[in-house]
């Protein structure tokens, strides 16, 4: 009999961030981490994590490329973590930075879905890692044009998602991990990355295919659409 093997997680976008903070907590969970980025970092490479570099999510042949290394692997958790953020208001918007925002933060994820979705079995979890600034009813502020309309988009592809993946017993989170300290926002926030990273690994252990398409924050609270 072959040795049971422990259950494995995808981080797409692992190298820093968020997503290098969920990697961190999964190894110390126990889990078998396959990190995926564009290219890695000294921090990631110190985990023991697997690896799996040159990964662009904007790019059909890059996923396709992860896809087949990634071919006959089991995943229980895929967690789709990389992200992009350039600030602007109605005068300074760039049509090209929102462009680029929404083929990485909404149309990426859904690339990589549709390319592992069979690597992920019955009971598995897919987990978005958003943004409440994707929510039209707590907009009170405005700007961020291609940030805001790149996360609707992905929350609007997480709740599809959790509908279409029902039927193979698979369910979807839609996560804002909170205002997190990462390069990603200046070093500003109200939380640590690794505080934030325990946080959503709580929302993805909880989940169940009953409670798949609710957008959460990662402290639990039902956030609105």
């Amino acid at each position: 009999m072959s040795p049971a093997h422990a259950p494995t997680t995808v981080v797409i976008g692992g190298n820093r961030g968020i997503g290098l903070a969920l990697c961190r907590r999964l190894k110390s969970l126990g889990r078998d981490v396959i990190a995926t980025c564009r290219s890695s970092s000294p921090a990631l490479d110190a985990l023991g994590a697997r690896v799996e570099s040159g990964v662009d999510v904007t790019t059909d042949d890059g996923v396709a490329a992860l896809a087949r290394r990634l071919e006959g692997v089991a995943i229980d958790q895929l967690i789709c973590s990389a992200g992009i953020l350039r600030q602007d208001d109605l005068d300074g918007v760039d049509l090209d930075d929102v462009r680029a925002q929404l083929e990485v933060n909404a149309i990426g994820p859904l690339r990589v879905v549709k390319a592992l979705r069979r690597n992920v079995g019955r009971g598995g979890k897919i987990a978005l890692i958003t943004s409440r600034m994707g929510s039209i009813a707590d907009n009170g502020s405005g700007g961020y044009y291609g940030y805001r309309m790149s996360k609707a988009a992905l929350n609007a592809a997480g709740m599809s998602l959790a509908r279409d993946l029902k039927r193979a017993g698979i369910a979807v989170a839609i996560l804002h991990p909170g205002y997190v300290r990462t390069d990603m926002t200046g070093g500003n926030g109200t939380v640590e990355a690794d505080e934030a990273a325990r946080q959503l690994c709580d929302r993805i252990a909880a989940l169940t295919l009953e409670t798949s398409g609710t957008f959460w924050h990662a402290s639990g609270e039902v956030l609105p659409w």
